[in-house]
């Protein structure tokens, strides 16, 4: 009788799922300052701090917020920091740009902070894919934190994978 053997397993191969390391998009929101303007073109700054100070901001609680506006109007700094002032002791976090330059600088933050060690001269699959979707800015940062350590980075699943990066013989 033959035995069947798990090539896969005993590769050595070691599988990086980013999934648990990208945050949920849903605890995005963004904070537009275009309602807040006269006409949607100037800010008029007693009108302005006093609507914020009426303003329900428990919306933004435990959320990433991201300070924007989309209308075509010169903004004073200190508007956007008058904002970030009310917003930093409930969201848990606070930045400026779109929600997608929020996310993109929260899974950089995710992605700098994974401890890299266990996978030190290691072939390492990064998953391709799962339940929720990987944004290319986590497969190429991963990539390049892993580089100088690997003895391989390919991308896929263990049965099917993409080289990437092969480490140099040593002699």
């Amino acid at each position: 009788m033959e035995t069947i053997v798990n090539k896969v397993a005993e590769s050595g191969i070691v599988t990086l799922d980013l999934a648990p390391y990208i945050p949920d998009l849903n605890n995005f929101k963004s904070f537009d300052l275009k309602p807040f303007l006269f006409r949607e073109l100037i800010l008029k700054e007693k009108d302005f701090r006093a609507s914020l100070v009426e303003y329900d901001w428990s919306q933004f609680e435990n959320k990433f917020v991201a300070i924007t506006c989309t209308a075509d109007a010169i903004i004073p700094v200190w508007a956007y920091m008058l904002v970030a002032s009310y917003l930093q002791p409930i969201a848990a976090s606070v930045d400026f740009g779109s929600i997608e330059d929020t996310f993109n600088a929260k899974v950089r933050e995710a992605i700098s902070a994974i401890d890299i060690t266990e996978f030190s001269g290691k072939r390492v699959v990064v998953k391709g894919c799962g339940t929720i979707a990987i944004p290319d800015v986590a497969y190429v940062l991963m990539t390049a934190k892993l580089r100088p350590v690997v003895k391989s980075v390919m991308y896929g699943e263990p049965c099917s994978t993409v080289p990437i990066y092969k480490a140099p013989k040593t002699s």
